[in-house]
């Protein structure tokens, strides 16, 4: 039927849900979605169970749009059900794109994690050491969890991706746009990222630039930075510099860095490394300890260069030692 609508999926995998509200912030232009797509599976707005996935044909939905990182084994059973009924699946957000927030947890492993929030930390109450587990038995049954993983991954990196939408979320006039595009039979290249551009965030941005040279670094939430002049001239790390634009530079606008989600350019392998790069050139330093003492105050550097990038960079997660645990 040449007037039928497209048949379109969403599910949210690890991730914070808020790549389902920025679909539903299209506000009005919903409407527009609604004349050409048919949603037939998004479990966090419609009473929508697994079983009604299996039960389609093959390629039966058009386009799925998934959000967030593999992290568990319902993540993983889901994704390459909807990959095998799904003709088109576009990776929705930064999560599902570069692997997001979630993705800092390879900076550790599942065990570490556990032992943190279940015995460690300082809001932790435990006396009797309780921790989840993934079959118990009831009185009415076996009640079971899925397998956390010890690495967060991409969806890239678990099933066949054919397009990437980027941000945390992605910008509401880019997803309407994109599902028009996709709608008219326009779509572009298979792995292409949508809905983003091939320029660099500092090339957008408004503020004002003169020199980029510092002797410190500053955390944000401790300065009032002017909000017409560049942060990383006030000493703020932003991450605009190896970051794609297309965001509307709401976080900027904002009075806020750039915090790197809608992932790296097109040609960076690595935007922590990029990152790394940038700063080298900018340091005012006259010796060696003055570079390390400059280097002493910027604030986490591998979360604020890998905040949401690190499952999809070079470095992937910490190194582990042979039987499997993270290196110390």
């Amino acid at each position: 039927m040449a007037n039928a609508k497209l048949k379109v999926g969403m599910y949210w995998a690890a991730s914070c849900g808020g790549c389902d509200v920025a679909l539903l912030d299209i506000h009005e232009k919903i409407l527009d979605v609604v004349a050409v797509a048919d949603l037939v599976f998004w479990p966090c707005a419609m009473d929508f169970k697994v079983h009604h996935v299996e039960a389609m044909p093959d390629k039966h939905i058009d386009v799925c749009f998934i959000s967030g990182a593999v992290r568990n084994s319902e993540n993983e059973h889901m994704v390459k059900l909807l990959r095998r009924k799904s003709k088109v699946l576009c990776a929705f957000g930064s999560c599902a794109h570069i692997g997001g927030i979630p993705g800092l947890a390879n900076f550790w492993d599942r065990q570490s994690i556990f032992q943190t929030v279940y015995h460690a930390s300082p809001s932790t109450e435990n006396p009797k050491g309780t921790v989840p587990v993934e079959r118990f038995k009831v009185a009415e049954g076996e009640l079971t969890l899925p397998h956390l993983y010890d690495t967060v991954k991409t969806l890239g990196q678990t099933i066949d991706v054919d397009y990437f939408l980027p941000g945390c979320p992605p910008n509401p006039d880019q997803i309407a746009a994109v599902i028009g595009v996709i709608a008219a039979g326009k779509a572009p290249a298979k792995g292409s990222v949508v809905g983003a551009s091939e320029r660099a965030m500092c090339e957008e941005c408004p503020r004002k630039k003169t020199e980029l040279k510092f002797k410190s670094f500053k955390r944000r939430h401790l300065t009032h930075p002017d909000p017409e002049v560049c942060f990383m001239e006030q000493g703020i790390v932003c991450v605009g510099a190896a970051t794609r634009s297309g965001c509307g530079w709401r976080c900027i606008g904002s009075n806020m860095p750039c915090r790197g989600c809608y992932g790296p350019l097109p040609s960076v392998h690595d935007q922590g490394a990029k990152m790394l790069s940038a700063i080298a050139a900018c340091i005012d330093a006259d010796t060696p300890d003055d570079v390390e003492r400059i280097l002493d105050t910027m604030p986490d550097p591998a979360g604020t260069f890998y905040r949401f990038g690190l499952p999809a960079s070079m470095l992937r997660r910490r190194q582990r030692g042979q039987d499997g645990r993270e290196a110390r």
